[in-house]
């Protein structure tokens, strides 16, 4: 790589084969004369008269290598530094029993509402069809029936987290079953100022994404004023509900003949608390009632909470004329430096082995 300025020094090389020409010329045109040299034909040549050409050769070399010093050639390599400011993302997803309704879809199949939030969930985190993937941020997953669970700290190993949400189930055992939405809320608040503990960088932006399809009926803790402990500490809360509205069909095992049945349940969701909870800490409420519905939800909260990401890029140039450079895996001498070589090496055979009387 040459500057431009500099690289019209290259045009002096077509001066280079005129320079050998007149140094080969000259030693053939500086002999003693004989009458007949026939006899001395079959002589054996020495190792001096076969390298007669070395000195030669050095001072070509020379004007070669300071020529192309004088035109600059340089190695660039550059770099490229990235600096995001991602986002700390805590996932609240509910598996009491009533997500097990069938009034979802997936690839046309109908499915439970669990099944439906993870494979719109996974998108969201890992990137499909709409979405581009959180690939910068913090992600966490906080799962919850009767109690919350934390099933996974906020973290960049973004494929364990979808594994770790895609292998949650809807509770199936009564002692089991209910809606925390509150102690939910809680724990995920707890985890999220936790990242800030021990760190000099603090998360700037702290967000959670709660999804539920009832009402708080179990745990400790209220839902709104656990949202405003989420407030005071930065925290913002996006709510969904999801859930057909009116009757959903909810599967049930006949008693008597213990077969799977479906049955036309009432769709009871919360509003007025989850949307509560999402003013109160400036975030914002939706419903899901169906997959499409629930995947553009996801994608207004992707648009909403964007992590900014900038790129620098530095080139690092080193000049080959006066800085020693790698080639095939070898460190090379600079340029100026190997000319001079060649000059010195030229000089001292030109008055020492290959000296010539005039």
């Amino acid at each position: 790589m040459f500057i431009t300025p500099s690289a019209w020094f290259l045009l002096l090389l077509i001066a280079v084969p005129l320079l050998a020409w007149y140094v080969l010329w000259q030693r053939k045109t500086q002999a003693v004369a004989f009458s007949d040299t026939s006899g001395l034909q079959d002589l054996p040549r020495t190792w001096k008269q076969r390298l007669w050409w070395l000195p030669a050769a050095l001072r070509i070399s020379a004007v070669v290598l300071l020529i192309v010093a004088l035109a600059r050639p340089q190695e660039g390599r550059k770099q490229t530094v990235s600096e995001s400011e991602g986002i700390a993302i805590e996932m609240v997803v509910d598996r009491s029993g009533s997500m097990q309704a069938m009034d979802f879809t997936v690839d046309g199949e109908p499915v439970d509402r669990l099944t439906a939030v993870k494979d719109v969930a996974g998108d969201f985190i890992s990137g499909g069809e709409e979405l581009e993937g959180r690939f910068s941020d913090l992600i966490g997953l906080v799962t919850f029936a009767r109690h919350a669970d934390g099933v996974s700290p906020p973290t960049l190993d973004h494929p364990f987290l979808v594994s770790q949400l895609n292998q949650a189930t809807i509770v199936n055992d009564r002692n089991e079953d209910g809606t925390a939405i509150g102690d939910a809320i809680g724990l995920a608040v707890e985890k999220l100022t936790a990242l800030d503990h021990g760190r000099d960088d603090k998360v700037k932006s702290k967000v959670m994404i709660l999804l539920t399809d009832g009402e708080n009926n179990s745990g400790d803790i209220d839902p709104v004023q656990a949202a405003e402990l989420a407030a005071t500490l930065g925290v913002k809360i996006y709510t969904i509900g999801v859930g057909t509205k009116g009757q959903a069909p909810v599967p049930v095992i006949d008693p008597f003949t213990g077969r799977r049945e479906y049955q036309m349940m009432e769709v009871n969701i919360d509003e007025e608390t989850l949307t509560k909870v999402a003013e109160v800490t400036g975030g914002n409420y939706f419903r899901a009632t169906d997959t499409a519905s629930l995947a553009a939800i996801y994608e207004k909260i992707d648009e909403l909470e964007k992590s900014r990401v900038e790129e620098k890029q530095y080139v690092d140039y080193r000049e080959w004329a006066i800085e020693p450079v790698r080639v095939a895996g070898m460190k090379v001498p600079p340029l100026v430096l190997l000319a001079l070589f060649a000059l010195t090496a030229q000089v001292v055979l030109s008055h020492t082995l290959f000296r010539r009387l005039v």
